[in-house]
């Protein structure tokens, strides 16, 4: 297997530079055996061949040697919260807890490394692959946190336990014994968890996220935030952060009604994480039957009627307009609501909107035809399927393995023609784009399998059409020079209808290659991420 190797930590790209870079392998639509690209200005100027690129040598202000490293464009994290992710990244990470008395050593530690924090923040556990079986209860989280107040968000951040401190500081919410928050009291103590970390806690917590995003490639993110997730403050001050230094673009949606408040924010959509209902793993996904481990049928924060008016609304304004739907019951009032709203203002309207559906995990055949009908884009998280799915996994627990089985049907949404965008969710899972292609790729139900290459299209220009744009996410002349180089091994192609993976390197296919994903095989490193034409990562040598 070859290794192909970096190139130098010199600048491998700047917006004011015309850059010619060789001598590697360039993933390219317009030339399946391209070796060479120039950049020009932010966007790329040519791709071509080895030999065809001595024309250029001359005419540019640098000449980059891949060393045989792959170029692709970069990825674009289509659902991402970048506050709440570089807490994780910078603060008390639960995610690997592997039991309940873990997690209470990790908090009693964070704890006092941290004397000065106003609230003390958490992410990551999940009771459901602890020993125990249980969430922690507030008398064990008061003895940890020594009183103070302490905010710990389950995996799925859709519901939380907190101290008795923190209570203290939300007149109104009453929980249940020691059951996790659900629903408005989760709210309610996270906007006050949220409302009590400092300017300069924040900044650094953003910074953290976008520095990682761009260590992995990821070229762009789709902030989802909203009033029940971070506040307005957070939203601008992210979006005024990525606007001043280099780093990932950042494109934000702002998951609120008040579509007055989202264009004055600089939200591209009143979109993302506007909830209709929960998660799976809190219990307050939106069923339409009981869940096989609860007596009740989740938890519906907006019905068809509210979707109807939402999306008419935003349709009329020229906003993109989106939804958080994972349960069948929650997928089916979008649909429903969609309908209604193209019913009234027109369904050519409607579908050159390009409105979405957040994670969208519980479709059926007559839901997927309605998206493609409806002109719905499908933001998903393969990463979901990868750590829940299979017969032994929350989704089995949750559902019984029979409905399981039906999550996440990429292979349909796709055959049926309904754009897909992958992201993250981060931090619900954490950020790892070729991760993500790995997962939709093996799936653990065979029949939802996709190609390495229709999900690698996802993860990059599938977030630029998510937003509108068909001019981006691809290394062809005339789009923005927003890339990624890969230290990888040989580059394979699969075939388009294979879901068992089998791998060719024939040139006669006329398909770029990508990295062989087969589970067990090496990821890719990133060497360098250029963004706009301007390096926002390079990767120190040695």
């Amino acid at each position: 297997m070859t290794d192909r190797t970096a190139p130098s930590a010199e600048a491998v790209g700047a917006p004011t530079r015309t850059v010619l870079l060789r001598g590697g392998e360039v993933h390219s639509p317009a030339d399946p055996f391209a070796t060479a690209m120039v950049v020009e200005r932010g966007h790329i100027a040519w791709v071509g061949s080895e030999g065809a690129a001595d024309a250029f040598a001359q005419g540019v202000d640098e000449v980059v040697d891949l060393g045989g490293a792959l170029v692709t464009p970069a990825f674009t994290d289509a659902h991402v919260h970048t506050t709440s992710t570089g807490l994780a990244l910078t603060g008390l990470d639960l995610t690997g807890a592997g039991s309940l008395a873990a997690a209470l050593d990790l908090v009693r530690a964070y704890a006092a490394s941290r004397p000065g924090d106003r609230v003390l923040l958490g992410h990551g556990w999940d009771a459901a692959r602890w020993p125990e079986r249980r969430a922690p209860r507030r008398a064990e989280l008061d003895e940890a946190a020594g009183g103070r107040p302490l905010y710990l968000s389950r995996v799925d951040v859709h519901s939380a336990v907190v101290t008795t401190a923190l209570l203290d500081l939300v007149p109104g919410v009453r929980p249940d014994g020691d059951r996790p928050l659900t629903a408005d009291d989760h709210h309610a103590v996270r906007r006050a968890a949220f409302a009590a970390i400092t300017p300069a806690q924040r900044a650094e917590a953003q910074r953290a996220a976008l520095d990682r995003a761009a260590s992995l490639g990821i070229g762009s993110v789709h902030e989802c935030g909203g009033p029940d997730i971070s506040s307005a403050e957070d939203f601008a001050g992210l979006l005024a952060l990525a606007a001043e230094r280099p780093g990932p673009r950042v494109f934000g949606y702002w998951a609120d009604r008040d579509l007055a408040l989202a264009r004055e924010l600089g939200a591209v959509g009143a979109a993302g994480d506007l909830f209709v209902d929960g998660a799976l793993g809190s219990h307050t996904a939106c069923l339409h039957d009981p869940y096989a481990d609860a007596s009740h049928t989740g938890t519906e924060y907006l019905d068809a009627v509210a979707v109807a008016e939402h999306v008419a609304a935003c349709t009329e304004e020229g906003l993109q307009a989106g939804f958080h739907a994972i349960g069948d019951a929650a997928v089916t009032a979008v649909v429903e609501g969609v309908r209604a709203a193209a019913e009234k203002v027109g369904l050519a309207r409607v579908r050159a909107a390009r409105h979405r559906v957040e994670h969208a995990e519980m479709m059926t055949p007559a839901t997927i035809a309605a998206f493609a009908e409806l002109g719905l884009t499908a933001s998903v998280q393969p990463a979901f399927d990868a750590a829940w799915g299979g017969e032994d996994g929350m989704y089995a627990d949750r559902l019984g393995a029979e409905r399981a089985r039906t999550l996440n049907p990429y292979a349909a949404l796709l055959k049926a023609g309904v754009p897909l965008a992958f992201g993250s969710d981060a931090p619900v899972t954490p950020l790892d784009p070729w991760g993500t292609v790995r997962a939709a790729a093996f799936h653990r139900t065979p029949e939802h399998r996709i190609s390495v290459r229709a999900a690698f299209t996802a993860h990059t220009r599938g977030g630029w059409r998510a937003l509108g744009r068909d001019d981006a996410g691809t290394l062809v002349p005339g789009a923005p020079a927003d890339y990624a180089v890969w230290r990888t091994g040989e580059l394979v192609v699969q075939a388009p209808d294979d879901r068992v993976a089998r791998w060719s390197t024939d040139p006669r296919s006329g398909t770029p290659g990508l990295p062989d994903l087969t589970p067990g095989s090496d990821l890719p490193v990133c060497l360098a991420t250029v963004v706009g034409g301007r390096e926002v990562f390079v990767r120190p040598q040695g």
